[in-house]
Order: C-alpha cells, then structure tokens, then sequence
C-alpha cells in the first residue's frame, strides 16, 4: 500500500490553475527569440543541482555547479560534494532527454539506473541496489531518530507498486501532483542504503518532465526552491508520515507545499526572464558603447549574475580560441566592465562595480506571496 493522493479541495484547484496561468506566461516568454536564453538555461539547471544536494550537506559554490552543469573543471578541489553534485548532473541530463521519448515507461530498472549515475563515485553505498535492511534517518543535532523505513523485504514490491502507479495515468490527476505523489512515495520507501532523498527529487522531476505541456523540461523542476526551504522541506514530510512508515498519513500538507513551491520557481523564473531582458539590453549599450565585440556579452552577462569568468568557460560558450577569449577579456579589464584575480590558470573575472550597479539597477522587486492566500 503507498500513500494515497488527497482527493483536491477547491483552494488546491484553484492554485494548480494560478500555476499553469504562470507556467503559460513562463512558456510564451521563454518562447520569444533571445540571445540570453542559454544563459539563463544553463543558470537554472546548475542552481537545480545546486539546490538538490545542499539539502543532503553536499555544498558547492555557485561558480562549481555552473562548471558541473557545463561539464568542466571545478573551481575549487574535487571534494565529495563537487563529486556528488557531478554525477547528480549525469542523471539529471539523462532525465532531461528522456522528455522527448514517446515509447517512454518507468521501471525499478530504470530508477536503479538513476541512483548508479547518482552514487557511483562511492561504491560502498551501494548504488542501483535496493538496500539489504534496516534504515533510519537521524537528526545529528538532536541525536535521534526522525524516520524509519518499512522492512527491506517490503521494498521491491512497494516499488513494483510504484512503478505501477506511475505508469498508470489516467489524466484524471495534474502532473504537479503527479509528482509530488512520486517524490513522496520513493522517499518514505526509502529504498536505497544512501541518496534517497536525490532520487526522490530527481523522479518528481522526471514526472513533470514527461508532462510539461509547452514549457521546456528545464524549467520544471522545483528543486533550487526546496534547497532554499529545507527545514520546511523536512518538516513536511516528517508531518505527513510520522517517525515510521505509515502510508494512511495525511497527503494534503504536502501536496500544499509541492504546489507553493511550484508556484514560487514559477514566479522566480519570470521575474528573472524580465531581469535578464534589460540586463541584455543595458549591457548590450555598453558594449556598443565602448566598441566592443558583441561576443563579449557572453561574459559580461555571466560576471553581472554574479558567476566568475574563466576563459575555458567563456571560449566555449563564445565558440572561439583561447587566443581570442584572452583578448576578449584583456579588453573588457581595460574597459573597466570586469576585474582580473589570479594568475594564469587559477585567473578568474569578476564583475566590476559598474557591472554590479547596472545588475542591480535590473532586479525585479522581492518576496513572493503564498498562493493559498491568493486563492478565493
């Protein structure tokens, strides 16, 4: 028996149809021819990675999991969380191709293949194994037990069970649902000695992938949000289930919080297309301005949000030669749009205080209401 999907009231209705007015407006913008696009693509998938394994104390700067999500070098020292945060990003591009198969099925193989791509870089933790046994999760601080997942032997027919669920669908349930159902039942399952909570998310992302409508995969997942609201996060689930697996809980709390989070990333990801149009457009000024090449935006647009240029990094999103790219930005030093640290390889580009002003100058206004008190 899995956790059951509450049968939805008229508040929980009403935001599912705030959310998809949203994610329409997301779409069409995101639609709209623009240079910055990639940037913006790029951005969101690396705070996706991001988010997801801070929640599980894997805590890599900004600039590593952009370089993560572009494949390349870390800023930083491989450290186990840059290692984790490396092949999260394996199997979430995976997720992300799989959006466009239409002979598409779930399976336990499937999710087994996942949590390999997701755990190889430490085999002592069994990755693409159902665990042997007893598990816990545990509060460190407090030193006590939080969560108990059901017997091992009732894994692989809970996890038949739901991917038998998940490969029924009738329609009659909104994808946002879907996969908050999803996420629920995997992480109080608990199948996996390690990373149960990064699969879990990483199917709710998966689910909203196979049914985004018109907005690109990318920009489904809410998992930068639940980075931010762990604690919140944390006391959801623990409030659904209790300290025990016990799947006649409550869902309505949950699937609550998954469409608010749903709601927030969709606000988020609009407000930041509108800031990154004028950002665009201001730099872009500049850069006329001042007689640069347009390629150099490239850079700029980067450094304005807050990433360090490296020339690697910025060569192949320009598609030019080292040569090239170090001339590139020699210029945009002597120009004063950006700020040498470094030496050689270790050298990196920082926006200057110019750059920092015209970013600031493009923010849309903070804080984001809750939209259960949006709905009538």
């Amino acid at each position: 028996m899995l956790f059951k999907t509450q049968e939805l009231e008229r508040k929980e209705i009403e935001v599912i149809a705030l959310i998809d007015e949203l994610k329409s407006k997301l779409s069409y913008a995101l639609r709209q021819p623009t240079r910055w696009l990639g940037i913006l693509r790029r951005s969101t998938f690396a705070k996706a990675l991001r988010g997801s394994n801070s929640i599980e104390g894997y805590i890599v700067s900004p600039d590593d999991a952009l370089a993560a999500a572009q494949k390349e070098e870390p800023l930083d020292e491989k450290t186990e969380a840059w290692l984790a945060v490396n092949c999260y990003r394996e199997a979430m591009t995976y997720v992300l191709q799989l959006a466009g198969d239409p002979y598409f099925r779930y399976s336990t193989d499937l999710l087994k293949s996942l949590h390999y791509m997701m755990l190889q870089y430490n085999l002592s933790k069994g990755p693409g194994q159902w665990r042997p046994g007893y598990i816990a999760v545990r509060d460190e601080e407090k030193n006590e037990v939080m969560y108990e997942g059901p017997d091992a032997d009732h894994v692989p027919t809970l996890m038949d069970e739901l991917i038998e669920s998940l490969n029924t669908d009738d329609g009659k349930v909104h994808a946002m649902v879907r996969g908050a159902m999803g996420h629920l039942n995997l992480v109080m399952i608990h199948p996996f000695r390690d990373g149960n909570g990064r699969m879990a998310r990483c199917l709710q992302t998966l689910i909203l992938t196979k049914t985004t409508g018109t907005l690109a995969p990318e920009f489904c997942s809410i998992e930068e949000y639940l980075g931010h609201n762990t604690r919140e996060y944390y006391d959801v689930l623990q409030g659904t289930s209790g300290k025990a697996w016990n799947p006649k809980g409550d869902t309505r709390r949950w699937i609550q919080f998954c469409l608010t989070a749903h709601y927030r990333q969709a606000m988020t990801l609009l407000k930041r297309t509108k800031e990154m149009q004028r950002l665009w457009e201001m730099l872009e000024s500049e850069v006329k301005k001042k007689g640069l090449h347009e390629r150099t935006m490239m850079a700029l647009m980067d450094a304005a949000i807050g990433y360090k240029v490296r020339n690697p990094t910025y060569r192949s999103a320009a598609e030019i030669s080292d040569q090239v790219a170090s001339r590139d930005l020699k210029e945009l030093v002597t120009h004063g749009l950006l700020l040498p640290t470094g030496v050689k390889r270790g050298r990196f580009y920082t926006a200057s205080e110019l750059i920092k002003h015209i970013r600031e100058s493009t923010r849309e206004p903070r804080g984001i209401a809750d939209p259960f008190g949006l709905s009538s």
